[in-house]
């Protein structure tokens, strides 16, 4: 039996086509019927070039095992997500490798009501029928239908901003020749918005790279433009669009960190006393809006279905990861890469401020040094010696995701990548720059 190798641990990912092609994607059509045993399934795929084929595969797959199939054609991550919960489907897959390189693609999963489905919650499951290639066809084929969700999901993102309130703004918004797009040019006529379209044309060969803008080489464009346009703020997406990210008005890049703070006292001021759950990265600066505003900060290990697991048994009204991730009770639990910037938009009209003084206390009274990331060859060995380290110095010492390791006036996380072979630092403190600073550059020095 031939080991599959592009399952990772909550979704499926690589090169096209030694380690995934359409003979894999049709036999994990087939697993995932076999395992899901779903009647309907929702799928669609992104703007890569082998995506349509791939979901073609995987689609054939899924009717030999008697599964009606209903398509949406290109889409976002999140298309996906709204179309599984808001059509009644058993289950729901997207063809896409969102931010990987270009030769490669990839298939993230949910199952009704758009709940995750990760390496425990039987994605290896799948892996394992698809691997053994041993399936009984159904009695009957199953049917194939096309599907049109945008307008009610178009609805859905307006229903979050009051539009008859809204500034009118001008902005940025660069798709990075990705999915982004088709989404902006449907709200466009509905918002009293000014857009600056940078890249806004799906493109699967990426002629200006992959879109990723957690990358600081690919912010470039983005910050010109907004400098050059007068724009009040810039938003830029990954390929699939499942996380935005945020410039202000200076053309300055904002650490994710601090929009999961300001995304949360929105929402609390709207539902005093709601549940806001975080990841253990970086956690200061939420947990102090959280509490200021009288809600409740509860802590999730980081990965999209930890913090959807956690959302769900808490009935949090929203969850924010520093990586762009931002999860909306309302949308299934499900991140939205949308859902953000609109509700920022209606922030800098209700407040009258620009979006650099919305977040300068913030990052003044807890700077943080932003993720950084190090290839490391033991790193299982490199976090035993750094909670040996500070042992002695700490307050508190936890093992939700990583090591995080709190002091009277800074903390920091260090963890190992679920996804790559890398060691990811954050470090933050209590409105000492110099202090973040110093310990930051100290930890890099044990890495």
């Amino acid at each position: 039996m031939e080991e599959i190798s592009c399952f990772k641990a909550y979704d499926v990912r690589g090169r096209v086509p030694d380690q995934l092609n359409e003979d894999v994607a049709y036999r994990i059509g087939r697993a995932f019927a076999d395992v899901i045993k779903p009647a309907k399934v929702v799928v669609g795929h992104d703007i890569r070039l082998t995506s349509e084929s791939i979901k073609a595969a995987l689609t054939r797959g899924l009717q030999e095992q008697g599964v009606d199939v209903y398509d949406i054609g290109q889409c976002g991550t999140e298309e996906i997500y709204f179309a599984t919960s808001h059509a009644g489907m058993d289950g729901g897959i997207v063809v896409t490798a969102s931010h990987n390189p270009k030769d490669y693609n990839g298939m993230k999963f949910v199952r009704e009501g758009s709940r995750p489905i990760s390496g425990d919650t039987g994605l290896f499951d799948i892996k394992e029928l698809a691997e053994r290639n041993q399936f009984v066809s159904a009695p009957s084929t199953g049917s194939l239908h096309r599907l049109d969700t945008a307008p009610a999901y178009v609805e859905h993102l307006l229903s979050y901003v009051d539009v008859a309130s809204l500034p009118a703004l001008k902005i940025v918004v660069n798709a990075g020749n990705g999915g982004a797009g088709h989404v902006i040019d449907k709200l466009e006529s509905l918002l009293p918005f000014e857009f600056v379209k940078l890249l806004h044309e799906p493109d699967g060969n990426f002629p200006n790279g992959v879109p990723n803008p957690l990358l600081e080489e690919n912010r470039g464009a983005t910050v010109a433009a907004v400098r050059a346009h007068g724009a009040d703020m810039g938003i830029a997406w990954d390929g699939d669009f499942d996380r935005c990210f945020f410039f202000d008005e200076n053309g300055s890049f904002i650490e994710g960190y601090y929009l999961v703070g300001l995304l949360a006292e929105a929402f609390l001021k709207k539902e005093p006393g709601s549940i806001v759950v975080h990841d253990p990265r970086l956690t200061w600066n939420t947990i102090d809006i959280v509490e200021s505003a009288h809600g409740q900060a509860v802590e999730s290990k980081t990965g999209h279905a930890f913090i959807k697991e956690r959302m769900r048994l808490e009935d949090a009204i929203y969850g924010g990861e520093m990586s762009a991730h931002h999860y909306f009770r309302d949308f299934a639990y499900c991140d939205s890469g949308m859902i953000p910037w609109l509700l920022v938009a209606g922030l800098i009209g209700s407040r009258k401020q620009p979006l650099s003084s919305m977040v300068a206390e913030r990052i003044a009274a807890f700077p943080c040094s932003g993720e950084i990331n190090r290839t490391i060859e033991n790193p299982a060995e490199v976090l035993a010696r750094a909670e040996a380290t500070y042992t002695a110095d700490a307050l508190s010492i936890d093992h939700v995701d990583g090591l995080s390791m709190t002091f009277t006036d800074w903390r920091f996380n260090l963890r190992m990548s679920n996804t790559e072979p890398v060691v990811r630092l954050n470090v933050e403190s209590r409105g000492d720059q110099a202090l973040m600073e110093a310990k930051t550059a100290e930890l890099l020095g044990l890495l």
